[in-house]
């Protein structure tokens, strides 16, 4: 029987000799030697990330043109949408930006529904033998079709609004130049207009806008709508009523029963002269009459005072 050795021998694939000059060599099934034997990496650089969406819009604009081409009505309805949704995003960036110069009443989806239609007129019309890119040439599409919309909906002449913005334009770099706001004579003579026409466009600038009575004050966190700070239009306030009632017994004081009972019919109640004659059974020439005699005994008793209390 042969005897075993204290010492098992290791195995070869493990071991490693030293070279001349003193280095040790891994062996070949050492891991060294398979991570230096391991094929060199590809350095070369990845693809960007927005390749393959161009690669894919390029597609679909193939595509439908072919579509189009062929005069296959549901395949270019169908790459037409494929390149609306797209490109969706620009209608909505177009959108947002002139939202921002626009009334609080103007909405943002009213909007981006008018930008769409600008967006299929693009499509449709787009030719890319002319190297033009498709979203330099749809931006001025979309714009022009959310103006055109905002433009039928105005009630407000065109001319109008021009004439507002020349004059705010110019307001405004009068302001810059002069270090204070403009006068109206300044404005005038900068503008080349005579004070009638000038006071004129004026009016005519200050144009109102529409917005909603449901609207909150300070935005959406608003604690009150506007409704609810508006004034009624016939209601007048309980302070102002009796000052004016008072103020209308100490004036008509010296006035006759008939006489004061004609004034009170005539401007509070509203009546015509008729139809104070037809219950008082005077004529309406004699009512006249009586109404002309209790106004000058009024003015004389005021007298300087007349033109600042008979309004």
């Amino acid at each position: 029987m042969k005897r075993l050795s204290s010492h098992p021998s290791k195995p070869s694939s493990t071991t490693a000799k030293p070279n001349a000059d003193g280095r040790v060599r891994s062996a070949p099934g050492h891991p060294r030697s398979r991570a230096a034997s391991a094929p060199p990496r590809d350095r070369t650089p990845r693809r960007p990330a927005s390749q393959p969406r161009r690669q894919s819009v390029t597609a679909l604009w193939k595509r439908y043109h072919e579509a189009r081409d062929a005069e296959n009505e549901e395949s270019t309805a169908r790459w037409r949408n494929e390149l609306i949704e797209q490109y969706l995003p620009l209608v909505r960036s177009s959108a947002e930006r002139l939202l921002r110069t626009l009334p609080n009443s103007i909405e943002l989806d009213d909007l981006i529904s008018a930008g769409l239609f600008g967006l299929m007129d693009a499509i449709r019309r787009f030719d890319s033998s002319r190297g033009i890119k498709f979203s330099t040439y749809c931006g001025s599409r979309i714009r022009g079709s959310i103006l055109d919309q905002l433009r039928t909906e105005d009630w407000v002449p065109r001319l109008v609004r021009r004439r507002a913005n020349s004059i705010e334009k110019e307001s405004q770099r009068l302001s810059k130049l002069f270090g204070r706001e403009p006068s109206h004579l300044e404005l005038a003579d900068e503008l080349e207009m005579d004070d009638a026409r000038f006071s004129r466009e004026i009016r005519n600038a200050d144009i109102s806008t529409v917005t909603s009575l449901s609207a909150r004050l300070g935005g959406d966190d608003g604690s009150c709508e506007i409704s609810d700070v508006l004034p009624a239009p016939r209601c007048e306030e309980p302070l102002m009523a009796v000052s004016r009632g008072d103020m209308f017994d100490e004036l008509t004081r010296s006035l006759s029963p008939r006489e004061r009972l004609i004034l009170v019919q005539y401007y509070e109640c509203g009546l015509t002269l008729r139809e104070i004659g037809e219950k008082l059974e005077l004529t309406e020439s004699r009512v006249c009459q009586i109404h002309a005699h209790a106004m000058d005994s009024l003015r004389l008793r005021l007298g300087t005072r007349a033109k600042t209390l008979l309004m």
